[in-house]
């Protein structure tokens, strides 16, 4: 068996698809389905069964067992960047983690699971290194803080003589099965909704020294991210915190031109405008980020990464279906 914790979200319905296309249906999805349109993202997929997140650890906890799993991919946790209840984060990302993380090595189990490009805050290096990481919310403080315990436990049993353990530090993931974010899809999802409605793709005046729409991410198309963690369930033998970028920033406009473009040449034409940045958003806001992958690559995956032209264009192609 294999378990995917929030498997009914973004990435790990994704993952789903992706192992259900190798053949793989012997899967236990574990979430929490409060919000039920997040079953859309399963409806179309072939699972062994559903768990819900509170059932699910609490078993975890017992040292409950489910026959023999191989891997488990964690992408389960609160991802709102807004989100200041620190008891409640620690609680559903640190303590969570560190309660799988232990049940896995026990059993050893591949255990992979989703960090975050957030835990470098608005520095402008992105490296897997300590000197690089400072959070600036309480989501990335929990996600740094779980990447900091793993570290020690390497360091005080050997992380030759641990089982599989590894870190995706995601940078901005978009692409299909997000829908059910919100406010938290990715622009490109929330630029095309407003080419269908308006004609026009609103992004943020400049700020932190950049031009109207100049703010740089490091974009990555969920399909990317999604062959990065199968890839290493091929290699077990590879653990580590991996930056999961392309390893090349793009800005804001060049998302929103690319989702124009697709409209375009189905005969819709549309333009962008610029508003005015949230006050809220100042001071907890990365303007720049572009992962640096020497450490991916040196473990061995070498496939490239689509650029936003090449990944909007795909998702496009999708989610206007």
């Amino acid at each position: 068996m294999i378990i995917v914790t929030g498997g009914a979200g973004f990435i790990g319905s994704n993952i789903v698809k992706a192992l259900n296309e190798r053949g793989e249906s012997d899967i236990l999805v574990v979430d929490n389905l409060t919000n039920g349109k997040k079953m859309h993202n399963l409806a179309d997929l072939e699972i062994a069964d559903y768990m819900d997140r509170l059932d699910f650890i609490e078993r975890i906890n017992n040292g409950e067992e489910f026959g023999k799993v191989t891997a488990l991919f964690h992408e389960g946790a609160t991802s709102a960047t807004t989100e200041w209840d620190g008891h409640f984060v620690m609680n559903n990302n640190y303590e969570y983690s560190k309660s799988l993380l232990h049940w896995c090595l026990e059993r050893e189990t591949q255990y992979l699971y989703a960090s975050s490009a957030s835990v470098y805050g608005s520095g402008l290096t992105f490296k897997e290194d300590r000197e690089y990481e400072l959070p600036i919310n309480m989501y990335a403080y929990s996600k740094f803080q779980f990447d900091q315990y793993l570290r020690r436990l390497w360091a005080t049993h050997g992380e030759e003589k641990m089982s599989q353990v590894v870190g995706f530090r995601y940078f901005n993931v978009y692409g299909p099965r997000e829908q059910h974010k919100g406010s938290m899809s990715s622009t490109a999802f929330h630029f095309n909704n407003q080419m269908r409605e308006t004609g026009v793709a609103k992004l943020f005046e400049g700020v932190d020294g950049y031009d109207n729409g100049e703010q740089r991410r490091d974009f990555i198309y969920v399909g990317d991210a999604v062959k990065v963690n199968l890839w290493f369930m091929d290699h077990p033998d590879k653990s580590g915190i991996f930056n999961l970028g392309t390893s090349s920033s793009q800005s804001f406009n060049d998302m929103a031109n690319a989702v124009l473009a697709w409209h375009k040449r189905q005969g819709k034409d549309g333009r962008i405008e610029y508003i005015p940045f949230p006050d809220h958003l100042r001071g907890a806001y990365q303007s720049f980020t572009e992962a640096d992958i020497t450490n991916l690559r040196s473990a061995g995956y070498d496939a490239p990464f689509l650029t936003v032209e090449e990944g909007v264009n795909e998702y496009m192609d999708i989610i206007n279906d």
